[in-house]
């Protein structure tokens, strides 16, 4: 990843407490070229991303078709998070999107947006919701 990126990620994920750590863990995408089994690649990467899930976490698949939330309903849904007292795993797929394996373990599916976003992207936007949500819920100035 571009170094904007980690340091975008980092600048929001460096400002949630502890009891609302973001950490991130990248799954490698399989190699993708001129003849790939894309169907191969995915189901590779949904077994290796379900291998990453905390044991006992809440699910949360980023799809295309998923529950979109403005930032008031995203901070609800964060408050209830915090108060359930489980992790919870923020799956985000290659470029193929998801395999079935991690959308069927989802508790939940959230859409960001209806637009195509770039990974890169996707990182720093999830990042910066999370932080702005919990700020909602801190009454921080931030989100003004």
């Amino acid at each position: 990843m571009p170094e904007w990126v980690r340091h975008g990620f980092d600048e929001y994920a460096g400002r949630l407490p502890p009891e609302c750590r973001l950490q991130l863990v990248e799954i490698p995408a399989g190699r993708r070229g001129k003849g790939a089994d894309l169907s191969r690649l995915v189901k590779q990467e949904g077994e290796r991303i379900c291998a990453a899930i905390p044991k006992g976490a809440m699910v949360i698949a980023l799809e295309l078709h998923g529950q979109a939330w403005d930032t008031p309903q995203l901070a609800k849904k964060l408050k209830g998070w915090l108060q359930g007292g489980r992790d919870v795993a923020l799956l985000v797929g290659g470029p193929e999107g998801l395999a079935a394996e991690c959308l069927a373990r989802a508790d939940i599916t959230w859409s960001l947006s209806p637009l195509t976003l770039p990974h890169p992207l996707v990182r720093i936007v999830v990042a910066e919701q999370l932080y702005r949500s919990w700020s909602i819920l801190q009454r921080h100035p931030y989100h003004r």
